[in-house]
C-alpha cells in the first residue's frame, strides 16, 4: 500500500526543473517522487537537441505516458522564442481577423508563398484560418523541441480591469471573438499531434492583480461568467485535453473567496458537472501568491486534489515540490477517504494520459525542416505585423512573460 501511494501521489505533480540539464540533486527527488510530467521554461532551453535530452532524461523518472508541457501562447509569452524566433500573440492574430476577414487576408498574402511547411507536415494552405495556421505554428515549435504539450490557449476575455495583467495575451473582448479563435487554434495543435490547454478557468479577464502575487477578488456575478467568461469552455470543452485552474476568487458568486484552484465549486460542481468536462484538470503553479496567500502549500495541494483537480503545476523549488509530495502522502496515511481519493484520481490520471501520450514524440527535425519552419513562422509574424501590436510598454511585462 505504501508504495502505491507513493506512486499515487507522485503521479499527480508535473514539475518544474533548475537549469539546461539535469543535477544529481534533481536527479535523486525525480527517482523519489516519480512526478506525472515535467515543465520547462526559458531557463531550460537552449536549442532543440539540448532540450530534447534533458526532457527525454527528466522524463524517463516520470510516471508513463508522462506530460512534457511549455507555454507557447505566442507573442510575450513564448519559451522557444530565444531558440526559434517570435510569433504573434493571439490578440495580435485575433484582430487580423476581424479585421482583414481572416481568409481574406492569409490568402492574398500567401497564396504565392505555399510551403510543404516542416517535416512530412503540410499546412491548411491558403484554406486555413489564422487562428488554425497560428496553432499549427505554435504545435510544430512544441514538437520541434521535444514537447507533447503547450499551455495554450488563453481564452480569457480582454476586459479593461485585465490590461495591465494579462497584456496581449487574451485573443478578443468577447465570449464570441475568444471562441472563434480559440476552436481554431486548438484544431492547428490537433492536426499535429500537439495537446493544448484551455486557460485560466473560470477567466481571468475581469481581474486587476497578479495572481503570481496576489488573490485577486474579481467581482463579477455569475451571470456575467456563465453568459460571459465561461461560453469558451461551454463551447469548447470537448476539444480542450486539459484546462488550467486559476488562483482567483469570486466573491460574488458561490465559490466567495476561495482561489478556484481550491475550490470545488469551481472544479467539480462548475466545470465538471455543470459544463461536463472530461478532460484533464491543471492547477496553474502552486508556487504562485494568489494561491500561497490563501493556504500554505502543502494544504493547497491537499485542497487542490479535494477540489477535483487531476494534475498539480510547482514548477520552480525542489523543496516545496517535495513539501507538497509529502503532504499527499501524509494526508493519505491520515484518512481513509483522502487515501480512496488520490489512488483513484491517480488511475484516473493514468487512463486520461495514456489515451493523450500513447504515440510516441514527434521525432526531431532536420536542419532544412527546422529552416522550413522558422521561415514559415517569419512569414505568418509579417502577415500579423506582430512586432508592432505585441509592444508591451508602457505596461511593466509579467512574470508569466519573462520566464
Amino acid at each position: 500500500m505504501a508504495a502505491s501511494l507513493r506512486k499515487a501521489a507522485g503521479s499527480l505533480l508535473v514539475v518544474g526543473l533548475g537549469g539546461t540539464e539535469l543535477t544529481n540533486l534533481e536527479r535523486a527527488w525525480l527517482k523519489l517522487v516519480r512526478p506525472g510530467g515535467v515543465i520547462l521554461f526559458k531557463r531550460n532551453i537552449k536549442d532543440t537537441a539540448q532540450t530534447r535530452t534533458l526532457l527525454d532524461e527528466g522524463t524517463s523518472f516520470c510516471a508513463p505516458y508522462a506530460v512534457r508541457c511549455v507555454d507557447i501562447e505566442g507573442g510575450t509569452v513564448n519559451r522557444v522564442r530565444d531558440a526559434l524566433g517570435a510569433l504573434p500573440s493571439a490578440q495580435a492574430v485575433g484582430a487580423a481577423m476581424r479585421r482583414e476577414g481572416d481568409l481574406a487576408l492569409w490568402s492574398a498574402t500567401l497564396a504565392t508563398k505555399t510551403s510543404r511547411g516542416w517535416g512530412n507536415r503540410r499546412s491548411g494552405g491558403t484554406h486555413a484560418s489564422l487562428a488554425r495556421e497560428h496553432g499549427a505554428l505554435i504545435a510544430g515549435a512544441t514538437g520541434a523541441f521535444g514537447f507533447n504539450t503547450t499551455l495554450a490557449p488563453v481564452v480569457d476575455l480582454a476586459l479593461p480591469e485585465a490590461t495591465d495583467v494579462l497584456g496581449s495575451r487574451p485573443p478578443g473582448a468577447s465570449a464570441m471573438e475568444v471562441t472563434e479563435y480559440a476552436r481554431e487554434f486548438l484544431a492547428g495543435l490537433r492536426a499535429h499531434g500537439i495537446t493544448g490547454c484551455g486557460k485560466h478557468f473560470p477567466g481571468l479577464g475581469g481581474a486587476s492583480g497578479d495572481t503570481h502575487f496576489v488573490m485577486p477578488e474579481i467581482n463579477r456575478t455569475w451571470k456575467q461568467i456563465w453568459n460571459e467568461d465561461l461560453v469558451p469552455y461551454r463551447e469548447l470543452h470537448r476539444e480542450m485535453p486539459m484546462i488550467m485552474m486559476n488562483h482567483a476568487a469570486y466573491p460574488a458568486t458561490a465559490g466567495k473567496v476561495r482561489p478556484a484552484s481550491a475550490s470545488a465549486f469551481w472544479i467539480t460542481n462548475v466545470l465538471r458537472r455543470k459544463i461536463g468536462y472530461r478532460g484533464i484538470v491543471l492547477s496553474d503553479d502552486l508556487e504562485m501568491g494568489g494561491i500561497l496567500k490563501f493556504l500554505p502549500i502543502d494544504q493547497a495541494a491537499i485542497a487542490a486534489v479535494v477540489a477535483g483537480s487531476d494534475l498539480l503545476e510547482i514548477c520552480h523549488s525542489p523543496e516545496l515540490i517535495l513539501c507538497s509530495y509529502e503532504a499527499l502522502l501524509s494526508e493519505a496515511e491520515r484518512s481513509a477517504a483522502f487515501r480512496k481519493l488520490l489512488l483513484a484520481r491517480a488511475a484516473e490520471v493514468g487512463r486520461k494520459c495514456r489515451r493523450l501520450y500513447r504515440q510516441e514524440v514527434s521525432r526531431a527535425l532536420t536542419s532544412k525542416q527546422f529552416e522550413q519552419l522558422r521561415t514559415r513562422m517569419a512569414r505568418f509574424r509579417d502577415v500579423i505585423a506582430a512586432s508592432e501590436t505585441d509592444a508591451i510598454d508602457p505596461r511593466v511585462a509579467a512574470p508569466a512573460e519573462t520566464s
